[in-house]
């Protein structure tokens, strides 16, 4: 790799990380191609960005995003997206099935260095549109309940007339 394809590299993670809210360290020692496309395929659908990068340029892009410092060693994989919650629970549930070839290492989570910890209550949390759908059936609960009590007295008084 020459020296303008690692600027380009840089130039595209700082931007991508400026716009991100959340970005993951894993480490994938051992994980296959097809494995780690199925990784692609998931976060993808999740609104999740992956890319294998080297660790020297991956910090040099951190620092130029002003996230921090970070130590990074071995062979790493990072996940990143716009929220907090999409990265982490793409690398939760891909950690879980994987559990002997892939690790979350760390984190950033809006622009604060995380711990494995800190991740992984990122990667409980249910997500936006979870969140959307508790929002709605709660809005919906009392008029779902003032149909269900018209339907009864209805059905009451047609009894009571019959």
């Amino acid at each position: 790799m020459n020296k303008q394809q690692k600027l380009e590299i840089i130039e595209n993670l700082t931007s991508e990380f400026k716009n991100s809210q959340a970005i993951v360290v894993c480490g994938y020692n051992g994980i296959t191609h097809k494995e780690l496309e199925s990784l692609r395929i998931d976060a993808r659908a999740n609104g999740t960005k992956v890319q294998v990068a080297k660790n020297t340029l991956v910090t040099v892009a951190v620092k130029n995003a002003e996230l921090g410092d970070v130590a990074l060693t071995g062979t790493n994989i990072f996940l990143w997206s716009e929220d907090q919650i999409s990265a982490c629970k793409v690398a939760d549930k891909f950690a879980s099935t994987k559990k002997d070839k892939f690790e979350i290492k760390s984190g950033i989570i809006e622009g604060e260095i995380a711990d494995l910890a800190t991740v992984n209550a990122f990667a409980k949390l249910p997500s936006r549109d979870e969140l959307l759908g508790m929002l709605a059936a709660t809005w919906m609960a009392p008029l779902t309940n003032f149909t269900i009590g018209l339907d009864a007295l209805r059905k009451k008084k047609e009894e009571e007339a019959a």
